[in-house]
């Protein structure tokens, strides 16, 4: 063997890999040194990354806070750690005396949603750029079906959310039955990245199915591993109730609330879940807006049922006073379905939240301007249904439930994103401060403040139910994606950087179900084998 030719050829096989490999400054270049261990570990890179160091906050997750950095590469958590050394190449955020925690997840929200003779007047992204200026990182809308069709619905959702500044996911409304449905029920499921099924009990005459239906969709959902959601109202009681108010010449915002009170969300709760338990498949509930609802899901989840509460930032602090406004404009924006409570209700929703009754909190935000919300002033049948809130849920939690000492800061993480991410299978990438997690971070501080106003508000809507209320703690920094988006009260974002995030089925609650399954074969004790009688 020739060592000198050998010699020459390893030497310009190494001229030529430095030649093409990018010099330090032109790589990226993460050195972190371990404590205490006097190493330094380096790991470089051609590929031109955006990196971001939030340094000296309070880490918090949904069940563990510490103080430490967190170091970020394009859309992906590196490292959370303490001390974490980086080149002059990145952007340093000082989180000293904030916390440093999971952007929200917003469980319900209805972007340029279709409905009642308009559309919600926040598109994916007008929607959505609220939200990143509220902490808000990732929300979860609901596909409505064309005709019937899923997978036209589908199609149309994909067209509307082109423009989106942040990632979304789907659930899918299911507004009838029949074999077509089915199989695209397996269609979402299997090829779409969608985990669950959203049934109405109400809107009597458009989306309300009957309980024969439902129970047909509840088996689908079972056998596919999906989540069966349902808005609970008895629709037919309130049918009956508009007529009944309508008779008695109450036309005006009240007449809503009054014709579709606390005892018709119960009773369509403990419906939904007794027939849930029949098919033995988990529910997720919907928007908990009363006592009457929320001791429902109470009663199942001390039982043993895999009943999920969802409540919303309206249920929680607001009243239904506001609906006896004698300013038809006022009144009307606080127009919802299910309605507000009275006083009363949201407290014991904020108890429910703190002892783990209720899982988490959403917005159910649908817009509607003033003009909109005219349609029914002359009968409060035609407003379109729906406020705003997917700006203001975080700091709105914060102040209503952590500075009143209801739950804790990791709590108050749980509730606004890691349970979602749990209940619709995308933990840990979503909803956590972990290496390899999404970019989905908020810095907080907690000894700022915030005035919500519909002049400063992003959402395209010229009102806000929660108008003049300042609140304690204050989002200063949301990072989505990788990308400093909102800071200094500024926000940055652009159309059509958003992802779909697919989901995938047969989630954490549906652990376990095939030995709950078999137990309840077992327990049959049937057929019984019988002799047949000669005579």
């Amino acid at each position: 063997m020739d060592f000198g030719c050998t010699l020459l050829t390893f030497n310009l096989s190494l001229l030529i890999f430095f030649l093409s490999y990018p010099s330090v400054s032109e790589s990226n270049q993460f050195c972190d040194v371990g404590i205490g261990d006097g190493h330094s570990t380096c790991r470089f890179s051609t590929k031109s990354l955006s990196k971001i160091l939030i340094k000296g906050g309070t880490v918090v997750n949904a069940h563990h806070e510490e103080v430490a950095d967190v170091y970020v590469e394009d859309d992906i958590i590196v490292a959370v750690k303490p001390h974490i050394n980086v080149g002059d190449d990145v952007t340093v955020i000082d989180a000293a005396g904030k916390f440093v925690m999971p952007g929200g997840i917003d469980p319900h929200v209805h972007l340029a949603m279709d409905f009642m003779g308009t559309q919600s007047i926040d598109d994916f992204f007008s929607g959505q750029a609220a939200a990143l200026a509220g902490g808000t990182t990732m929300h979860i809308d609901f596909v409505l079906p064309v005709d019937g069709s899923l997978m036209a619905g589908f199609e149309s959702y994909e067209k509307k959310s082109r423009n989106s500044c942040m990632d979304y996911g789907f659930h899918m409304a299911v507004t009838k039955w029949d074999e077509t449905v089915s199989k695209e029920m397996e269609i979402m499921v299997q090829e779409k990245g969608i985990n669950s099924f959203k049934f109405f009990l109400a809107y009597k005459g458009s989306f309300m199915i009957s309980d024969e239906l439902l129970l047909q969709a509840f088996k689908k959902c079972k056998s596919l591993g999906a989540l069966a959601m349902v808005h609970a109202e008895n629709g037919d009681a309130v049918y009956e109730g508009q007529k009944r108010m309508i008779e008695l010449g109450i036309t005006g915002p009240e007449g809503h609330a009054l014709s579709r009170p606390p005892v018709l969300e119960g009773e369509a709760t403990a419906r939904a879940i007794r027939l849930a338990e029949f098919v033995n498949t988990p529910l997720y509930v919907v928007h908990v807006m009363s006592i009457d609802a929320m001791e429902e899901v109470a009663k199942a989840r001390k039982s043993g049922l895999r009943v999920i509460g969802e409540t919303v930032v309206s249920a929680l602090v607001l009243d239904d006073s506001w609906l006896w406004h004698p300013d038809f404009s006022i009144a009307a924006k606080y127009v919802m379905s299910p309605p507000i409570r009275a006083s009363g209700h949201n407290k014991a929703l904020q108890a429910a939240l703190s002892m783990g009754v209720l899982q988490l909190v959403g917005t159910d935000h649908c817009t509607f301007n003033s003009t909109q919300k005219a349609f029914g002033i002359d009968d409060f049948r035609k407003i379109p249904n729906g406020v705003n809130g997917i700006e203001e849920r975080m700091h709105i939690v914060w102040d209503t439930m952590v500075e009143s000492g209801q739950i804790s800061v990791t709590d108050y993480v749980r509730v606004t994103s890691t349970e979602c991410a749990r209940i619709f299978n995308i933990y840990p990438r979503k909803g956590a401060i972990l290496a390899g997690s999404d970019a989905d971070i908020i810095v907080f501080n907690p000894n700022s403040s915030v005035e919500i106003s519909a002049k400063s508000h992003h959402s395209k809507s010229d009102t806000n139910v929660y108008e003049g209320r300042r609140v304690k703690g204050k989002v200063e920094v949301t990072i989505a994606g990788g990308r400093i988006v909102w800071q200094n009260d500024e926000l940055k974002v652009v159309p059509g950087s958003g992802k779909y995030i697919e989901m995938p089925p047969f989630g954490y609650l549906f652990k376990g179900m095939d030995k709950a399954e078999a137990s309840y074969l077992s327990s049959l004790r049937a057929p019984v084998k019988r002799s047949k009688s000669t005579t």
